[in-house]
């Protein structure tokens, strides 16, 4: 087998670096869309009460969003954060995305079931070698070799 490839137990390999992009991929939303909510503090807030949610719920979601976005970029505790964005990305969908009637919401709700997809992939393959889970080599984080 080619070096940096992982072959898991359904005989599937995987680049390392396909994975580092991969996470990378899926937490640049996160990262950057909790930097707007800082951004536009007083209009998120606004909107997430409009949705029933109480307003100071703001900073905790800012943190979680770009701190989930980080841990999984650098492959930290990658098959627990994953399974918590996968969790999230449903109950942001359902909470925001619910207007079927309007196609950008269509287009968000989507979006949003597609990354809780991708969050569910990575829970279940992990961060790759390229990791900081990697790098410790916990058991229950290591990839099937």
């Amino acid at each position: 087998m080619p070096r940096g490839y992982v072959e898991f137990s359904v005989n599937t390999k995987i680049n390392s670096y396909d994975l580092v992009v991969a996470r990378c991929f899926l937490a640049l939303i996160f990262v950057v869309e909790g930097i707007w909510k800082i951004a536009d503090a007083d209009a998120t807030r606004h909107y997430m009460q409009t949705r029933h949610l109480p307003g100071r719920l703001l900073w905790p979601v800012i943190i979680f969003e770009i701190g989930s976005g980080l841990l999984t970029a650098v492959g930290y505790q990658t098959r627990v954060v994953a399974a918590t964005l996968t969790v999230y990305c449903l109950l942001t969908a359902a909470i925001f995305h619910t207007s079927l009637s309007d196609q950008v919401q269509n287009l968000m709700l989507l979006k949003n079931i597609a990354m809780a997809g991708g969050f569910m992939l990575l829970s279940y393959v992990g961060a790759g070698r390229i990791s900081i889970d990697g790098r410790l080599a916990i058991p229950s984080l290591r990839i099937i070799s």
